[in-house]
C-alpha cells in the first residue's frame, strides 16, 4: 500500500457529562483523528492521547509533534506491506505508543478495505456481540454515586466500574455494593495509591468485587506482585502493561490475575493481540479498556474484544454514554444482554461524517500532495 497522504486532525468534543478520575476531571476530550490516503482508498485511525498528561505522558500536542515530525515522514510516499511491516519503520521512535497506534489503526482499516474484509476478520475475532459494562467516574457523593451506578443499570448495564481514590474509595464501594448486591462491580484506582496507603484496599476484599484496577503506580509491576498476595481480589493491570512482555512478566512474577488491554496504551492492534495471545496461553483473563473514544476508535475496540480471550465485559459502553454528537455516521448502541454488536464492514465498518469533523477540529494539517 503506498501511502500518497495523511491528514491530520487535532478535535475537541464535548462530553455529555464530566468524567472524573483520580488525576483530573475533564468535560470535554481531545484526540487526533488520522486520515491516510492509498491507492484510491482512505484508512482512518484514532491517536487516543488527551489533551493533558494524567493517564500518560502522551499528549495531543506531543502526539501531534511525535506524527507529524517523525511517524508521518517515516511511511509518507512509502509503500509500507502492512502493520506489522509499519512497526519496523517506526521501531526508532522510542515511546509514543498512542502516536503510534493511531497511525497502525489506519493502516489496518486500509488493509479491509483492499482486502474486502472486515478488521474482526483479520484480527481474528469470533464474538458478534460482545460483552460491555460502564465506567462511572467520581461523583459528589457516596449517594450521588448510587444514584449514577442506578441509571446505568436501566439503561441495561449489567457491569459496572468505579473510580477511586485515598478518601473516595471503602465507602463508594460499599455503597454501591448494598444497594446493588448481585450486580458485577469493579473498581479503578488509576495509580492513586502506594504500597504504603493501599493497606485501605483490604477492606474491599469483602465486597465480592470482580477486580482491583492498578491501585499502585504506573510503571510498577513488583509492588503489585506484593498486593496482590495480600488480597484476595483480583487486581487488574492497566498503565503498567505497555507489550506482551510486561504481561508476561507481571503474569510470571503474580503481580495480576487480570489484564485490561487498550490497544493505544500498547501501540497499537497487533501489540494488543500478542498481549491476548500471551494471557490466552496462561490462562489470564483479559478485557477491553476504554479511552473516551469516538466511533472510530470504538469500532476498533469492538473488533478487538471479539478475541476469544476477552472473557470480561469490557469498558467500551454505547456512543451516547459519551458523545451527543459523534464524527461516524454508525453509533454503536447497548444490545438489551449488555453488549454491542461488532461492525461487520469492511476495515473499522465506519464512516466519517466530515461535517461534525471540521465542526469539532482545533486544526487540520495535510502532508504530501495535495
Amino acid at each position: 500500500m503506498r501511502i500518497e497522504q495523511i491528514t491530520l486532525h487535532h478535535l475537541r468534543m464535548p462530553l455529555v457529562a464530566p468524567f472524573e478520575t483520580s488525576f483530573g476531571r475533564i468535560t470535554d476530550r481531545e484526540c487526533i483523528l488520522l486520515e491516510l490516503a492509498s491507492e484510491g482508498l482512505i484508512g482512518i485511525g484514532e491517536c487516543v492521547a488527551d489533551r493533558d498528561p494524567g493517564y500518560a505522558y502522551e499528549t495531543t500536542g506531543t502526539a501531534w509533534h511525535i506524527l507529524n515530525d517523525f511517524i508521518c515522514p517515516a511511511i509518507l510516499g512509502q509503500d509500507v506491506a502492512g502493520p506489522a511491516e509499519y512497526r519496523g519503520r517506526v521501531a526508532s521512535v522510542r515511546g509514543h505508543p498512542m502516536a503510534k497506534a493511531g497511525i497502525e489503526m489506519a493502516l489496518w482499516d486500509l488493509l479491509g478495505k483492499r482486502e474486502g474484509r472486515s478488521l474482526q476478520e483479520l484480527l481474528g475475532g469470533i464474538q458478534a456481540r460482545v460483552p460491555v459494562g460502564v465506567s462511572v467516574g467520581l461523583q459528589a457523593s457516596p449517594q450521588a454515586l448510587v444514584g449514577t451506578v442506578g441509571r446505568y443499570l436501566e439503561q441495561g448495564y449489567r457491569r459496572i466500574k468505579i473510580k477511586i481514590k485515598p478518601g473516595r474509595d471503602v465507602e463508594d464501594a460499599r455503597a454501591v455494593r448494598s444497594a446493588f448486591p448481585d450486580i458485577r462491580l469493579q473498581v479503578d484506582a488509576n495509580s492513586a495509591y502506594t504500597l504504603e496507603t493501599a493497606g485501605i484496599l483490604m477492606h474491599l476484599d469483602d465486597l465480592g468485587l470482580l477486580l482491583i484496577e492498578q491501585p499502585l503506580s504506573e510503571d510498577d509491576i513488583w509492588d503489585h506482585r506484593q498486593l496482590q498476595a495480600r488480597l484476595r481480589t483480583p487486581v487488574c493491570l492497566d498503565e503498567s502493561i505497555l507489550t506482551a512482555r510486561h504481561a508476561r512478566q507481571a503474569i510470571e512474577m503474580a503481580a495480576c490475575r487480570v489484564i485490561n488491554i487498550k490497544a493505544g496504551r500498547v501501540g497499537g492492534l497487533t501489540e494488543a493481540v500478542a498481549v491476548h495471545d500471551v494471557c490466552r496461553a496462561r490462562d489470564v483473563p483479559v478485557w477491553s479498556g476504554g479511552m473516551l473514544e469516538t466511533g472510530v476508535g470504538r469500532a476498533a475496540n469492538l473488533a478487538l474484544a471479539s478475541l476469544p480471550g476477552f472473557t470480561l465485559p469490557g469498558d467500551i459502553s454505547a456512543s451516547d454514554r459519551y458523545y451527543a454528537r459523534d464524527i461516524t455516521y454508525q453509533r454503536f448502541a447497548l444490545n438489551d444482554d449488555s453488549t454491542i454488536t461488532v461492525p461487520r464492514g469492511v476495515g473499522l465498518g465506519v464512516e466519517l461524517d466530515m461535517t461534525a469533523v471540521g465542526d469539532f477540529a482545533l486544526r487540520s494539517t495535510v502532508l504530501g500532495p495535495a
